[in-house]
């Protein structure tokens, strides 16, 4: 069997998964779960031999043309290269992890068959995007995605949160889609393929004539898919749906679209500086909001949440100082770390019976109850705050160390303003992932008050899950930059001596930093009187101590779950917090200036069809009713009344030719 069958393969079988585990999940369903790991597990399996294969050498590319459309024709090709060939095992890994995960998180959830199908045709969609050659087969993947993650997010349809984060999350990307698709076709317009060898190589040789444009309508579907600025409002509240979907979504499908995507264009927005310069703030912004929201949130998975957010702003910042290297290097990292943090998280809510930091911090012996997940998600945190020897280190310094060598002026061709920006930016950043990674950490578990509850070991699925992960989180830095170079255009990650100090010293000040706060805090805390509850300016419900509330919940209800007063993210982002909090109030600025002005159109819209449209109909209708009475009226069958009408009319009529005479 050929690579390239081996490659059609992979994408096909998750497909043909999904597609029979819809139609036998109610007549079969005890082949539902094998339905559900088996196929996406020999995908992976495929994909490892691609990439065996592939060797980080030549790209693979084979194509036939599915029908004559005619001056551009459509095919269907694949194109795979070493970023492709990682990416895919990227991929099957998360999503094998994810099957496995959820038939022990799901395992009482009516609805585990449909979901199942859904996330396989979410990987299908996803696998199909990486390996796909020609613009318009990546569209259809693309869009397959969107359209997954509406039900996907809305699992939970019965809450008004989870229908609202789907619509959100549909709408938004779809906004984004809608440029995409233009630059789609205005690049395969100007180049005259939507084959993605053919493109590259006509942009190589100037054959773009708005690059600038085109660079700019794709980078918004981009923003729209990857969460990022101004684009990014969906994500975070698309944590309304089973923590193994938001796993998938934030580690290696949807999101992770958009910097492959751009990734693979990349000399497309090379050939425009203001295209780059774009992407560089773009990414600048979204990290540094990010981890400021990150640092303010309550919820542990939105936490989460803002963190994918910021870390795909360095993958964009990475692509920004034209190094898709460094970009796909900590997509592969991100992969491996983020699904671990959410799939422990899932295990951490589901022992602590909340997703609320706050409430967790008023539980002692949390960690106890969830040695696997504690452990795990320490590792993860600590690749997330690239800590060394923890693989987001690497990749991590591998961009800070691309936006360096921007600066110093040894890549002419990009930007000097993208380098700075993107410098900057991370290492601000890097101080701020590692405050809010040492925030959640000590609340989930230092907490201090009344026994965490104990609803027994989590399924065997579930932790082994957790260690398979922790394997790449703690190792795969290390590994990819040492052993697989070629994989990445040839070029060396490794971090280089200044950025790795600089940065690795803000991330252990914001580690330091963090938790000075929270023991000065958790000290102020300890002296709060029994059960005081003090108004915060905020609106918040005040200082409450910690032991009280939590052994005391069934008396004190919702207070239960006040802020907590050892929380160090209020300490450290002061007056900024409350702010931080509502991701800066985004949310309220679009439904100001989109929301409620289509939402007054719509009502005027309503009002002129009913009011006035609908009068103009009814009285069109009336009118001939009303006619039709008063001739029904005069048809008495009296032929009396008849000839004195006739009369009558004869008079009248002579009278009026008499007056038309005289006149005349």
């Amino acid at each position: 069997m050929t690579t390239t069958t081996l490659a059609v393969l992979v994408p096909l079988l998750p497909f043909l998964g999904a597609a029979a585990g819809l139609l036998l999940g109610r007549t079969a369903p005890g082949f539902v779960r094998p339905l559900a790991v088996v196929p996406i597990l020999a995908a992976l399996v495929l994909a490892v031999l691609v990439a065996a294969d592939q060797g980080g050498g030549q790209a693979l590319d084979a194509t036939t043309e599915l029908t004559p459309t005619g001056s551009v024709p459509i095919e269907l090709s694949v194109h795979i290269d070493g970023f492709a060939a990682l990416v895919a095992v990227l991929v099957g890994v998360v999503a094998t992890c994810v099957q496995v995960y959820s038939t022990g998180y799901l395992r009482d959830d009516p609805r585990y068959p449909s979901y199942a199908a859904l996330v396989s045709l979410f990987t299908s969609a996803m696998l199909l995007v990486v390996y796909s050659g020609d613009l318009i087969v990546l569209l259809v993947g693309w869009e397959i995605m969107g359209i997954c993650s509406y039900f996907l997010v809305g699992h939970y349809w019965e809450t008004p949160e989870a229908r609202a984060a789907s619509i959100k999350a549909f709408l938004v990307t779809k906004l984004g889609d809608v440029p995409f698709l233009i630059g789609l076709f205005a690049l395969a317009t100007e180049t005259g393929s939507f084959r993605i060898t053919t493109v590259l190589g006509a942009v190589a040789h100037g054959g773009l004539d708005h690059p600038t444009v085109i660079a700019l309508l794709l980078l918004a579907g981009v923003a729209g898919k990857s969460a990022q600025f101004p684009l990014h409002t969906w994500l975070p509240d698309a944590m309304a749906g089973p923590t193994p979907v938001s796993a998938l979504i934030h580690a290696a499908t949807m999101v992770a679209a958009g910097v492959y995507f751009v990734a693979r264009l990349l000399p497309v927005f090379e050939a425009s500086r203001a295209a780059m310069v774009v992407l560089a703030v773009m990414a600048a912004v979204t990290m540094l909001g990010s981890g400021l929201a990150a640092l303010a949130q309550d919820d542990i998975k939105r936490v989460l949440a803002y963190s994918t957010i910021g870390q795909l702003g360095y993958m964009t910042g990475a692509l920004a100082v034209g190094e898709r290297g460094a970009a796909v290097f900590h997509l592969l990292t991100h992969g491996a770390f983020k699904a671990l943090l959410f799939l422990a998280a899932g295990v951490v809510i589901h022992a602590a019976g909340t997703n609320s930091l706050a409430a967790m911090s008023r539980m002692t012996n949390l960690r106890d109850r969830v040695p696997d997940a504690f452990w795990t998600m320490t590792v993860a945190l600590l690749a997330l705050a690239a800590i060394p020897p923890f693989s987001g280190f690497f990749s991590k310094e591998s961009v800070l160390g691309a936006a360096e060598h921007v600066v110093t002026g040894h890549a002419e061709q990009i930007p000097e303003a993208s380098g700075w920006i993107t410098l900057v930016a991370g290492l601000v950043t890097a101080l701020l992932t590692a405050a809010y990674a040492t925030r959640l950490w000590l609340l989930a578990f230092h907490g201090r008050g009344a026994e965490a509850p104990d609803h027994g070991r989590q399924p065997l699925t579930m932790t082994v899950v957790l260690w398979v992960l922790a394997v790449p989180s703690l190792a795969l830095g290390a590994f990819t930059f040492r052993l697989l170079p070629d994989w990445f255009d040839g070029h060396d990650l490794t971090p280089t001596l200044i950025t790795s100090v600089v940065g690795t010293g803000l991330a252990l000040a914001g580690v330091i930093v963090t938790y000075a706060a929270w023991r000065h805090t958790t000290a102020l805390a300890a002296r709060v009187p029994l059960g005081a509850v003090a108004a915060h300016p905020e609106g918040d419900a005040g200082l409450v101590e910690a032991e009280a509330i939590a052994s005391h919940a069934p008396v004190y209800g919702g207070v239960a779950y006040a802020p907590d007063p050892a929380d160090p993210g209020r300490l450290l982002l002061g007056p900024l917090h409350r702010h931080a909090a509502v991701g800066f109030h985004l949310d309220a600025v679009y439904a100001t200036l989109f929301v409620r002005p289509v939402q007054a159109g719509a009502s005027l819209v309503r009002f002129l069809d009913r009011e006035v449209v609908e009068t103009y109909v009814r009285g069109a209708g009336a009118l001939p009713r009303l006619l039709g009475a008063a001739v029904r009226r005069a048809q008495t069958g009296n032929v009396q009344t008849y000839v004195s009408a006739l009369l009558a009319g004869t008079v009248v009529l002579a009278v009026a030719v008499l007056l038309v005479a005289t006149g005349a």
